[in-house]
């Protein structure tokens, strides 16, 4: 038994690392050109293509028969050489289209699955109002909801939004949402695109349905670490414009827009392309996030707005 058990373990030792197949390959060549021709920065792209290049030549760092296990490996491999946490490969639906994978994938984000962001609703001690938001749905597919919950807590002497668990979306719910906030138009953070070389600028819009919260009652946002993306730019635009109070965890840092771009005929590639620049700071927060003005555990943070909103409030009466 001894003999046989020590065989099977030299067969194993002798038997050769798994090769990616011919459609890995293509995908891991195709996405280095699309890197070095389109990824934010030039500098990290062309390290970034050529890694690839090396790895599609040398069945290395990301062989493996399983495609699943092979996009998982290929972005680990991509955000660790990059630092960018938008990188990532994932598998196309069986026979769908670029655009059916999208929809897919769009539903499964932002559907009525997790009721398009919106997690919950409420009015606490105090009447004090609370919004969870778990993503930033497409406005065409959660305008209706923004609308609805900004109209149930306009009435609110405070607001807290909690982005503990929000990965980000989409950034024209980010403007929506914002202007729910503002008292008028105000410029948020613009998007530089690098393929094409345009600066994009963009504003919350001056007309909202219903109700506004307004931009001058208490308002404090909460974020953790998996606080990222869209979610980001919510907050750190919001800080920047001195409008909301940020409570919680320093956040993930990802400031790249991305697109999806399909890698051969199996694989989709989100490549971030953009940054953000904001108007005021002149920077964004990529690589390093966005700073709490009160840094506290992310388990504790509804607790120390809720206080911090009770002494606001408390103090604004006494006045």
């Amino acid at each position: 038994m001894k003999y046989f058990a020590a065989l099977a373990a030299a067969l194993l030792l002798q038997a050769p690392a798994a090769a990616m197949n011919a459609e890995q390959r293509t995908a891991l060549l195709q996405a280095a050109d699309l890197v070095a021709e389109r990824y934010v920065d030039p500098v990290k792209a062309r390290a970034i293509a050529e890694a690839l290049r090396r790895d599609a030549r040398d069945d290395r760092n990301v062989a493996t028969l399983d495609d699943e296990a092979f996009a998982k490996k290929v972005t680990e491999r991509l955000r660790t050489i990059s630092g960018d946490g938008h990188f990532a490969l994932s598998v196309r639906a069986d026979a769908a289209t670029p655009q059916e994978s999208q929809a897919l994938m769009f539903e499964r984000w932002y559907g009525a699955g997790v009721n398009h962001g919106f997690d919950r609703v409420a009015r606490l001690e105090s009447g004090i109002g609370y919004l969870n938001l778990t993503a930033f749905a497409p406005v065409e597919m959660g305008g209706d909801l923004a609308a609805s919950a900004m109209n149930l807590l306009a009435q609110s002497p405070a607001l807290i939004v909690d982005l503990r668990g929000n990965s980000g979306g989409m950034d024209e719910m980010v403007l929506l949402l914002s202007a729910y906030l503002l008292d008028e138009s105000r410029e948020m953070s613009a998007t530089y695109d690098r393929p094409s070389g345009r600066t994009t600028r963009h504003f919350t819009p001056s007309w909202v349905s219903g109700r506004r919260f307004g931009g001058t009652k208490p308002l404090y946002i909460l974020v953790s670490r998996r606080t990222f993306s869209a979610a980001e730019q919510f907050a750190y635009d919001l800080q920047a414009m001195k409008r909301a109070i940020i409570v919680g965890e320093r956040t993930g840092g990802g400031a790249h827009p991305y697109e999806d771009r399909a890698v051969g005929n199996k694989f989709v590639l989100a490549l971030p392309e953009g940054r953000s620049i904001n108007p005021i700071t002149g920077s964004d927060w990529e690589g390093r996030g966005v700073l709490p003005d009160k840094e506290v555990p992310a388990d504790t943070a509804l607790e120390a707005a809720l206080t911090a909103a009770r002494e606001q409030l408390a103090t604004s009466a006494s006045r």
